[in-house]
């Protein structure tokens, strides 16, 4: 693989990690006026109509409808099961125990590609595995012990909760990426990429308003208010449009080893953005948790 494409699939897996900070930023300000499931279907619906008309405009629709089959079941299964569930369960996390706590937990995701790798395919187990997986679960500790001495014993289910969904949401992403590289791999192009993306969106955004009166009984996603909403179809383009579209085609130019440990940085930026934009407690230890669960990752892939 040359250098200059490997160079160019980091830098779109960084552009996926910076994108989805700033959706967490405005999904964490919305999800205070609406409930997960149904800001869930509000993001994914608008996001697939935004995407679609894009695809159109571009002169690109030919490539979605032609996508090859095999591409298609595993686009749209990754769909359902990332950005469905997924994001459902990380929606909840946010709601719960905030950004600088939740987007840590959940960007452990590379950990379980892993675990596929070693229980499916067989990979060995190395030394510094054992040590990565390690760190990352002091690290996800960490973050778990934060809580404010006020009532703490609803802090406690409150936090449990929120760490437990964060953690669900890991393992539904976990899966989601891994059947998103085998789609990209089969017709491995920009333009590819791009339809695969959009597809992956469009099949969960129909199933969700297919089972909203089921999901959502009150139709809470059609009584939201227009900063809600604002914030909502912002933060879908921004993560469904331009995130994940820079994850897939970041598989198209590097490894996934490389791809999937940059794109997880995200607790980074979302550490310092929990402060500036939405007036967060971070204390050192959230900082440190924060570090040490980037710093277990990168030694997993990296070495």
């Amino acid at each position: 693989m040359k250098l200059r494409e490997r160079m160019i699939g980091e830098l779109a897996a960084l552009g996926a990690a910076l994108s989805w900070t700033i959706s967490a930023v405005l999904y964490k300000k919305a999800l205070l006026k609406a409930k997960p499931v149904s800001a869930n279907i509000v993001r994914l619906g608008c996001a697939s109509a935004i995407l679609i008309a894009f695809v159109t405009l571009i002169g690109k629709f030919g490539v979605l409808v032609s996508l090859p089959l095999d591409a298609v079941f595993l686009a749209c299964v990754s769909g359902i099961v990332g950005l469905g569930f997924g994001d459902t369960l990380y929606m909840m996390s946010l709601k719960l125990i905030g950004v600088a706590r939740a987007v840590p937990i959940t960007c452990t995701y590379p950990l379980f590609n892993l675990l596929w790798a070693v229980f499916l395919i067989g990979e060995p187990i190395t030394l510094p595995i054992v040590l990565g997986a390690l760190a990352i679960v002091f690290g996800i500790w960490l973050l778990s012990q934060e809580r404010e001495t006020s009532t703490a014993e609803r802090q406690e289910r409150i936090l449990v909760k929120g760490v437990a969904s964060a953690l669900a949401t890991a393992i539904m992403w976990s899966i989601s990426i891994t059947m998103i590289n085998m789609a990209v791999k089969e017709t491995p192009d920009l333009d590819h990429a791009l339809a695969i993306n959009t597809l992956r969106v469009t099949a969960i955004a129909v199933l969700s308003l297919a089972l909203a009166p089921m999901i959502d009984r009150n139709f809470g996603f059609l009584k939201m208010q227009r900063k809600t909403l604002a914030a909502l179809i912002i933060g879908g383009v921004v993560a469904l449009g331009l995130g994940w579209f820079f994850l897939t085609f970041s598989f198209v130019n590097t490894l996934e080893s490389r791809a999937v440990p940059i794109s997880s940085t995200t607790p980074l930026f979302s550490t310092f953005s929990g402060i500036a934009f939405l007036g967060e407690r971070v204390t050192a230890r959230t900082v440190i948790g924060s570090l040490i669960i980037v710093s277990g990752i990168f030694l997993i892939f990296m070495v």
